[in-house]
């Protein structure tokens, strides 16, 4: 399927999203009881200082993100991941709310902003005509980690410190991770693309929008309100998950378990997804990219058995599957790839911004003795008037031809 050159950026991009994982809200998750209890503070406490590194983070990324499309992409993924590194030393060293903020913020930033940033802006520019396998494969590398991670975690907690454990990520982050950058992208350059068949038919050209372009479109917010119900709600349900078992009376194991049947369906969608944009465009797909999310969170209403939680967590991998491809994807069909850093940084940082506010606000109502029920149906709510929304716009998703 894919060519020698083709395969090393894919294995590039597969690599800085399994290594995105340690910035993700799932990951991080897992750390918030050993968190709490080593400053003595309340989940609303947690999550507005969450939300807020969050938000600072999604600020400092539309700036630092646009740098992409200056730098050789050997120098910009070397930054990155130097800045990774230093995130998940100083996480080992959390003694006080100002340093738990200081180290949410890095970690933000370097781990779920750049280097998932990095991974899907090099996949986007390099591919053009299979770049819905492309990224389907880049993505298995976030899905790899989380099928594996949250039992991993969860087992060495029983008998390692939380702090011993980020000092060794630290180390093999900056240990193995420029080596294989190294070997992987030395090559590539800004212009460098896919290789393809010399009997290829040529596409057509599009348009090469610019951000200050993109700002004034408004299909762009429309697509953004649909695009940020997954990570917002996702977020919000990861972070929370030890208040969501306790809510529903699941055993410890329960969302551990049923993270696996969310990465095993991701994975699924993702290869699915990868196809289906390859031969139908991300613009036809998008309006389902959150019906498994909505009837996710209508299962977290109606439902408390154990099994509703495999059932909940595997619709939202449906979707995440979905929105992971389609996230990169429909950017680059409507406005092209020549400024595609510039606009990703844009829609990475509204991502990251999505995920501050949706822990915030489930912080927030955890704390004022809203159940998860009451949480769910607002969750859903907004995930209905995205689809609506974007429902009255399908058919004015197209490009502009010269």
């Amino acid at each position: 399927m894919f060519k020698s050159l083709n395969f090393k950026v894919i294995l590039f991009g597969f690599i800085f999203t399994f290594f995105s994982s340690f910035g993700q809200s799932f990951f991080l998750g897992l750390f918030n009881s050993s968190i709490r209890d080593a400053l003595s503070i309340t989940h609303g406490q947690f999550g507005s200082i969450y939300a807020s590194a969050t938000l600072l983070s999604s600020f400092i990324l539309v700036w630092i993100g646009k740098k992409i499309d200056d730098f050789n992409i050997l120098k910009f993924a070397s930054y990155v991941i130097a800045l990774l590194a230093i995130s998940c030393f100083l996480f080992s060293k959390i003694s006080s709310v100002a340093f738990l903020f200081l180290s949410i913020f890095l970690m933000r930033l370097s781990g779920q902003g750049l280097m998932s940033h990095t991974a899907t802006t090099t996949i986007s520019r390099f591919f053009e005509k299979t770049r819905g396998r492309a990224l389907s494969v880049t993505w298995l590398g976030l899905s790899l980690a989380e099928f594996i991670l949250p039992l991993l975690i969860i087992f060495l907690l029983t008998f390692v410190d939380w702090r011993n454990i980020w000092i060794v990520i630290s180390i093999f982050v900056i240990v193995v991770l420029p080596i294989i950058t190294f070997s992987l992208v030395k090559n590539i350059k800004l212009d460098s693309r896919e290789t393809v068949s010399l009997n290829e038919v040529k596409t057509k050209e599009i348009k090469q929008w610019k951000r200050s372009e993109v700002l004034k479109d408004y299909r762009f917010y429309i697509i953004c309100i649909t695009m940020l119900a997954m990570p917002s709600i996702a977020t919000g349900t990861f972070v929370y998950q030890s208040f969501i078992v306790s809510s529903k009376g699941w055993g410890p194991y329960v969302i551990a378990q049923s993270f696996m049947v969310y990465s095993i369906l991701s994975v699924i969608t993702l290869f699915l997804s990868g196809f289906l944009i390859d031969k139908f465009t991300s613009r036809k797909l998008l309006i389902y990219m959150n019906i498994p999310l909505l009837f996710a969170t209508f299962v977290l209403y109606y439902f408390n058995s154990p099994f509703s939680s495999y059932v909940f967590l595997g619709l939202i991998g449906i979707s995440n599957g979905l929105a992971n491809v389609l996230g990169s994807a429909t950017w680059a069909e409507i406005y092209g790839v020549k400024y595609i850093g510039s606009i990703k940084a844009l829609t990475t940082a509204f991502m990251v911004f999505s995920t501050a506010f949706g822990t915030a606000l489930f912080g927030i109502l955890i704390d004022n003795s809203f159940s998860i029920e009451q949480i769910a149906l607002a969750s859903g709510s907004y995930t209905l008037i995205a689809i609506f929304l974007l429902f009255l716009i399908k058919n004015k998703l197209n490009p502009q031809y010269l």
